[in-house]
């Protein structure tokens, strides 16, 4: 027999993966992802807390601009479907903030709307110091009332909850969160 008429020898070489280094792939995978989803997660809730203390601020001095330049009053008070004042210190359902033009603290339907927050988003709850349901910016700018304080919460936990207070004079400024409304805004 020739060399060219020689059986030649087979040698196929096995490609894939044994089910041993898939089973590990997805172990390492399941470690990562274990690490970054809760990374990720805690990213997005402090964006979500962000995003409602930057538009508070927006809404506060869009309220406290156009009382001063109209002479009117305007009024920022939580709200749930964007047309009537609630009675409750919880802002998690969104708030209005309007030109009262007769004075009630109430928005009637003639009354220009300034601004509106439609629900918080995510996990994210913001609450005012109880009796505080609404803030009134007179013609000169100034916050009628006392300082109101808001605590901002977010599903990152009770740790991470700031205050944010709201002076006569429309300043608004971090603060030390007391416990107790951290308790009542961070369930």
């Amino acid at each position: 027999m020739s060399t060219a008429q020689q059986p030649i020898a087979a040698s196929r070489s096995q490609t894939g993966f044994t089910l041993m280094e898939i089973l590990m792939a997805l172990a390492a995978m399941a470690v990562l992802a274990g690490i970054a989803i809760p990374s990720f997660q805690d990213g997005i809730e402090a964006a979500n807390a962000q995003q409602v203390r930057s538009a508070l601020l927006t809404t506060l001095q869009r309220a406290a601009t156009r009382a001063t330049v109209t002479g009117t009053r305007a009024v920022i008070c939580p709200s749930s479907n964007g047309s009537q004042c609630l009675d409750d210190p919880s802002w998690n359902d969104g708030w209005i903030a309007f030109l009262d033009t007769d004075g009630d603290r109430e928005h009637a339907e003639d009354e220009r709307i300034l601004s509106l927050q439609e629900a918080l988003p995510g996990h994210v709850a913001l609450r005012s110091s109880t009796g505080r349901t609404r803030i009134v910016y007179q013609s000169s700018g100034s916050n009628a009332g006392s300082n109101v304080s808001f605590t901002l919460c977010d599903g990152r936990g009770p740790t991470k909850a700031t205050a944010l207070v709201l002076s006569n004079r429309g300043n608004l400024h971090d603060a030390a969160p007391d416990s107790a409304r951290v308790a009542a805004t961070c369930r």
